[in-house]
């Protein structure tokens, strides 16, 4: 047995990490079910509502058990091709900023 498998490598400092918490908006009728959000998020913290909107597609909402779980990475931001999901920083919205 090597020494990596008897210690586990853990920061020292993990206990104080921040971990940044998100709001994540959606504007269903922008949606057109592209599906990036809900596969490039890694958290897996949306998944498709069984409605649809105007269009006839179905958006992504929160998934159950996830509404605190969205990390700010803003990739859903980014990947979005119709801008119909964006995230906030949570800590500022219940800061009142």
């Amino acid at each position: 047995m090597n020494s990596a498998d008897s210690v586990a490598r853990k920061p020292m400092d993990l206990a104080q990490a921040d971990v940044p918490r998100g709001e994540v908006h959606i504007v269903a009728e922008r949606c057109k079910e592209c599906s990036y959000c809900i596969v490039y998020c890694p958290e897996d913290v949306l998944v498709y509502t069984e409605e649809t909107n105007a269009k006839g597609y179905h958006y992504p909402m929160i998934a159950e058990g996830k509404a605190e779980a969205c990390v700010l990475c803003k990739f859903c931001d980014l990947i979005c091709p119709e801008l119909a999901i964006h995230t906030t920083d949570a800590s500022d919205e219940a800061q009142g900023s």
